[in-house]
């Protein structure tokens, strides 16, 4: 059994079923829109070029004696002229209005996909499937209803236009009032025609939208084809984290001591007169914590107890880092403390922490805190 389409298409398969032309489009708004430019501007149109017509004609009949072909061909190529006119300004606005109707439904594009050679438009059960799909029968029902409401207009058009043929009115009323009903029915039809348009492009929309959703494995193959497979992007990150750990880890001996929770954190500090203040050349918790003291035990790296001063550089400090500001004059006792033992030729073992204050300044977490600028901050060795 397959599973349901009920995840909304991705922004990747909206731009893939727009390369195979699966786009909401309807040639109904542009079709219509056109029809009623063409009657809203047909009368004004004309209008005028008949008056200018009538003109030519009139001129043309004054001339009496005085007529020749030069003047017949001049006053021709005029009236043709008007008749050009005429005609590029009803095509302009038509077509304008035709090209912004596709353009609102989704801009322009070149759907080379849908022309390619493919077998499965060959396959008849999808062929059958089209031709009695909900798409072919909303089309049908559209071409019905479109040809129901413009033979339903065009027959009250001409029954009220009835009475008027082989009356007593003057041909002239006659033919005005039969121009205007005629160009009313336009409108009327175009009008329906606009608002029948705007239904199918509704329609279209949906039909497109159900066809382009995906199952959630559609979904979830995507993202991986996308992102990457989270369980290979897992892996990686485990090899980068033993990296960076191990690189860290290999920085221990360097170290000059390492403050210790006692057994929760710990934390290695190095001093380098010349870079500055001291820097954090390895920390962990847990298991990384007890690697920490055990590698600092092989090396003869000195343990300090000290919980609040390996607290607050645990969490305000990240490995190569210069401890924070606040913490320069408790690392410094730290530091003179394991200098002197140093001096007289003690190294390694596990201490209790030599600092008499046991508070510490409160300092901002590992990424909160303002760089200070390097500098000597503490006294030579």
């Amino acid at each position: 059994m397959s599973e349901e389409k009920s995840e909304k298409a991705t922004s990747k398969k909206n731009k893939e079923n727009r390369k195979e032309g699966k786009v909401p489009r309807t040639q109904e708004l542009g079709a219509w829109s056109a029809l009623a430019l063409f009657a809203l501007a047909l009368p004004k149109l004309l209008g005028h070029e008949v008056k200018e017509l009538q003109g030519l004609m009139t001129a043309s009949l004054s001339m009496g004696e005085h007529a020749d072909i030069g003047k017949a061909v001049t006053m021709l190529g005029e009236g043709l002229w008007h008749v050009l006119v005429t005609l590029l300004a009803l095509g302009t606005g038509v077509l304008i209005v035709g090209v912004a109707g596709a353009l609102a439904q989704g801009g322009f594009f070149v759907a080379y996909d849908s022309v390619k050679p493919k077998l499965s438009k060959l396959n008849p059960i999808q062929g059958v499937k089209r031709m009695f799909g909900a798409r072919a029968w909303w089309e049908a029902t559209k071409m019905l209803v479109r040809c129901a409401v413009v033979v339903a207009l065009v027959w009250m058009t001409v029954k009220a236009a009835m009475p008027m043929i082989g009356g007593l009115m003057p041909m002239e009323v006659v033919l005005d009032q039969t121009a205007a009903s005629a160009l009313s029915m336009i409108r009327n039809v175009a009008i329906v025609g606009i608002v029948l348009g705007a239904a199918d492009y509704i329609m279209q929309r949906r039909m497109v939208g159900k066809q382009a959703r995906m199952t959630k494995e559609e979904v979830k193959q995507e993202h991986k084809q996308s992102e990457g497979d989270p369980m290979l992007k897992g892996a990686i990150r485990s090899r980068q984290l033993a990296a960076s750990r191990n690189r860290m880890m290999a920085d221990v001996p360097s170290a000059d001591f390492v403050l210790v929770n006692p057994t929760h954190v710990a934390v290695a500090l190095r001093y380098n007169p010349e870079r500055g203040a001291p820097r954090v050349v390895a920390r962990g918790a847990g298991v990384i914590a007890t690697a920490i003291r055990e590698k600092a035990g092989e090396a003869q790296v000195p343990l300090v107890r000290d919980i609040p001063l390996a607290r607050a550089l645990y969490t305000s400090t990240t490995v190569g880092q210069e401890i924070p500001a606040e913490l320069f004059a408790a690392v410094a006792q730290v530091l003179a403390f394991v200098i002197s033992r140093r001096t007289h030729g003690q190294r390694g073992g596990e201490h209790g922490s030599p600092r008499r204050d046991p508070d510490v300044p409160k300092v901002s977490p590992a990424g909160h805190r303002r760089r200070k600028p390097s500098g000597p901050a503490l006294a030579d060795r």
